[in-house]
Order: structure tokens, then sequence, then C-alpha cells
């Protein structure tokens, strides 16, 4: 199926699912128009037509229709602006409230009894993809919390694979890249307690948003290696990776390390940033071909 076409089915499926179509929005006499500016209404408090057609993105004039047949319905009601004679500011009457309760209501129903039959992991990756789909599509979100925990059962083969795609997809590296990090991963997995090892997830509304681990570094004593940091392209920009990052510095030297080492890529310039914010210094570089590309690998160090 073309891009398009898993658009334009993804929109008939959601339109179904929301009763979009319906002829009552939510069992209600409303249409999905009106209940939509009844709930503009509400959550914006006193308004006018015109900040409700910019937060509608649709034409005042359909917009004036709109309040006007639930005006004469008894749900809205006008009153002069105070900043602008010219215009009218738009309020719920007690009906309109009433209504808005019953739409709000019925619309969380809706949404539990999509979500209901979805065991948590799925529900979580659903709550996910739809973040994601507002996101690419610019629709500008709250800051969502950052919770940092250790990994779960299938979470070391996710990384394994999404990194191997990620870095497939940015810098053209092929399976000689992923062999290396299932490799890094499985030794991490099978490393003793002692000296201290961690890992860390980066969790952002349900779904990985990062992670990053360190190891004792192998043939150098009081040494922490830090490795494989890495951030989801949605969620680049708000300071997770310099989190991680810090997470690492801070394991280090809670845990008696006296420094903490790194192997990184010089085309890496995001991560580099963060390294050098950190306090990371560069140490020693080399050419070398590897994951079916020409590269300069580089080794950072940070003393604790």
């Amino acid at each position: 199926m073309n891009d398009i076409a898993e658009v334009r089915a993804f929109s008939r499926l959601y339109t179904r699912v929301i009763g979009a179509l319906d002829a009552g929005h939510l069992d209600t006499s409303f249409t999905l128009s009106e209940a939509r500016l009844i709930y503009e209404v509400a959550t914006h408090g006193r308004t006018t037509a015109a900040g409700i057609a910019r937060a509608m993105g649709v034409d005042p004039a359909y917009v004036s229709r709109l309040v006007g047949r639930l005006k004469d319905e008894g749900v809205l009601e006008l009153a002069p602006s105070e900043r602008d004679r010219r215009q009218s500011d738009i309020a719920l009457t007690k009906a309109g409230h009433a209504a808005f309760a019953r739409l709000d209501g019925a619309t969380n129903d809706r949404v539990s009894a999509l979500l209901a039959p979805l065991e948590p992991t799925r529900r979580a990756a659903l709550v996910a993809a739809m973040s994601t789909v507002r996101a690419l599509l610019g629709d500008t979100m709250p800051a969502a919390p950052l919770v940092l925990r250790p990994h779960r059962v299938g979470e070391l083969g996710w990384l394994i694979h999404r990194q191997a795609v990620l870095y497939n997809q940015q810098h053209g590296w092929n399976g000689e890249f992923e062999t290396l990090i299932a490799k890094l991963y499985h030794d991490y997995e099978m490393a003793s307690a002692t000296p201290p090892k961690a890992l860390w997830i980066a969790e952002r509304k349900g779904g990985i948003a990062g992670s990053v681990f360190a190891t004792p570094s192998e043939g150098r004593p009081g040494t922490a290696q830090l490795r494989m940091l890495y951030v989801e392209p949605e969620a680049r920009g708000l300071g997770i990776g310099k989190t991680l990052v810090g997470q690492c510095v801070s394991f280090a030297r809670d845990n008696g390390y006296k420094r903490v080492r790194l192997w990184t890529q010089s085309i890496l310039t995001p991560a580099r940033k963060i390294y050098a914010t950190a306090g990371f210094h560069l140490v020693d570089s080399a050419p070398h071909h590897s994951f079916g590309a020409d590269l300069i690998g580089e080794n950072w160090e940070l003393e604790l």
C-alpha cells in the first residue's frame, strides 16, 4: 500500500471509530462541528468567533453560522466584547455547560472503550504513535514528563533493532553495525554486577524516547564506558540526550569510578556536542572502514 492510500485508510478508520460521520455526534443532537465549537468555548472561557475560527482552523463565516444556531438553541450567549466593541464575546449558557459535560463524558467513554481491549504494552504503543503523528504534523504539545528506568524483558532486542534501523536510515550503516551492537548489549546483560553497571531507558508518553548504558571499561581499571547513547528523532531537542549522559556521569561518580570513556564517530555531531557540554574531551581519533562506510572513530574521556 502506498503512502497516500495508507493515510486515507487511517482517516477512514479513525473517523468511524470516533463517530465523526454520525448524524448526531456521540448520540447527541449536535453535529461534530457544533460539538467541537462547544469544546473550544468551554476550554477557552469567553472568546470570540475569530478566536474560535483560528482554533478550529475553519472559515470565520462558517463559525458565525454555527454560533448563530447554537445561540438559537440556548447553548451560547453573546455579549459586547470589552476588548473590542466591534466583536461579541461568546460564552456557554447554563444549558451549554450541561451540554459540554455530556459531550465530554461521552468522549471519555468512547476513548476508554477504544483502549480497554488493549493490553498495557499495545495501549502504550498506540498512545505513543498518536503523539508521534501529532508531532510530525506540527501540532504543538505540552512538554511530557521524562522517566528514566531500567530496561524490561524484550527491550534489549527492541533497542538493537531500532538503532540498527535509525543508523541505516540516517547514515547508511549496514548489518555490520547491527551485529556489533547486538554483541554490546549481549555483553552488558551477561556481565557481572561487580564492578557496577547500569542501563537507562528514557520513557516519554509511554514509549521509549532514548537510552544509554554504562559498564566497566575493559582493561582500564577505574574507568566506566558510556555506550549506545541514542534518542528517537521526534524526541530530539528536548534535552533527553543531555539527561542520559548526565545520568551516566552521576552513576560513575557515585560508584567510585575515576573517569568515563566513550567511543563515537566524528560524523555524529549532535552527540559530540552533548559530550563536550558534559565536560568530555577528545583523547584520540583514527580513520577506519566499518559498517560499510569510511569513518573517523574518536575516544573521549571525562575525569571525575
